[in-house]
């Protein structure tokens, strides 16, 4: 989720559109999506270092207007029309970190009803995970910062809840990083 509700006409994205089951049903501005609260389907990677013992953090950049400075642990963005989730989740990657060419496996999925700034945000969401020790290259619009971090460090920040972090992302992930820190 990425863009701002209130775009520009003629920049405004399209996106998939999905029902509450998580069946895509069309397609509509990514404004309209936001403003409407309409279900849509995002899709990200956990980047986990070849040895499983760093998982890549970043900060969104400033200038998002959904979740802007917000940490994230996924690469990822909408679904667009036509398009599978794991097809998202590796458009994304590439986009904002530069990765390609890697494997995805399925982690988790959830249907996520929360909000942002006022605004109803109902997203079927896909996390995918990838193993990399190749270079990160950040999309600077997309992405202020990046580092690497044990899966204690990112589970230790997660569980304050006064850490900005995506929640879109933690309710997706939490579970299954705190499992696997175990």
């Amino acid at each position: 989720m990425d863009s701002a509700p209130h775009t520009p006409p003629g920049t405004d994205e399209v996106v998939a559109v999905f029902d509450s089951s998580g069946r895509p049903v069309g397609s509509a501005a990514r404004s309209r999506v936001y403003a409407e609260g309409l279900w849509h389907a995002s899709a990200g990677v956990l980047v986990r270092s070849g040895d499983e013992q760093r998982l890549y953090v970043h900060r969104r950049s400033d200038t998002k207007t959904v979740f802007a400075g917000h940490h994230d642990c996924l690469a990822g963005g909408v679904v667009d029309p036509g398009e599978t989730p794991e097809e998202a989740a590796a458009r994304e990657l590439a986009e904002e970190l530069g990765i390609t060419g890697v494997g995805l496996s399925p982690i988790a999925r959830v249907a996520w009803d929360g909000e942002w700034q006022g605004l109803r945000l109902r997203c079927h969401l896909y996390a995918y995970e990838t193993h990399w020790d190749g270079p990160v290259v950040h999309q600077a619009s997309e992405i202020a910062s990046g580092w690497w971090w044990t899966p204690h460090e990112l589970v230790t920040h997660l569980r304050d809840p006064q850490w900005p972090f995506v929640p879109d992302t933690r309710a997706l992930l939490e579970d299954y990083l705190v499992a696997r820190d175990r």
